[in-house]
């Protein structure tokens, strides 16, 4: 279609850049879309069943450090719970999370899930029976290995999870 100059004008009456059908634009402002079929631009690997893993690894420290703990210390307990579920939520990278309440570099992130993992493990072998703390274990160190895609992207330099601008 052409303007009454005889230039090329968009029929499309949201003038995106491109031809493709609604349906197959991946929901990016500028219209383009990477190929990759989770949508996303971003670099960051698709982590979903590392994500799973990982929340179960997650959920296991917030269960048994309390419960290895208790014995001691209700206080040791509570505090322990306050810190495994606080400080993720509070600290993340931008762009591995939707909402980020304080930034940190990927590295930070890192930390956090291996103290994650690390509660999990040892606090399953104090206060549960070997056969859980094995399961556990197992479940641990097949996170390691899940989680390698996206370590390497939060600790790259530049534009992914390491240095990030804020």
């Amino acid at each position: 279609m052409s303007d009454a100059a005889g230039e090329s004008v968009s029929a499309r009456p949201d003038d995106r850049p491109d031809d493709r059908p609604d349906d197959q634009l991946d929901g990016r402002s500028d219209g383009r879309s990477d190929g990759r079929p989770d949508g996303r631009s971003d670099g960051r690997p698709d982590d979903r069943v590392a994500s799973a893993l990982r929340f179960a690894v997650e959920l296991v420290a917030w269960v048994a450090t309390p419960w290895a703990l208790a014995g001691h210390s209700w206080l040791l307990a509570v505090l322990s719970v306050v810190l495994l579920i606080g400080l993720p939520t509070c600290f993340s990278t931008p762009g591995d999370k939707a909402s980020v309440i304080i930034a940190v570099p990927g590295w930070v992130t890192i930390l956090l899930v291996l103290l994650q993992i690390a509660a999990a493990v040892t606090s399953s072998w104090l206060a549960w029976p070997t056969w859980a703390a094995v399961l556990v274990s197992l479940a641990a160190v097949t996170t390691l290995v899940t989680e390698r895609r996206r370590w390497k992207w939060l600790s790259a330099p530049g534009g992914s999870g390491g240095e990030r601008r804020i």
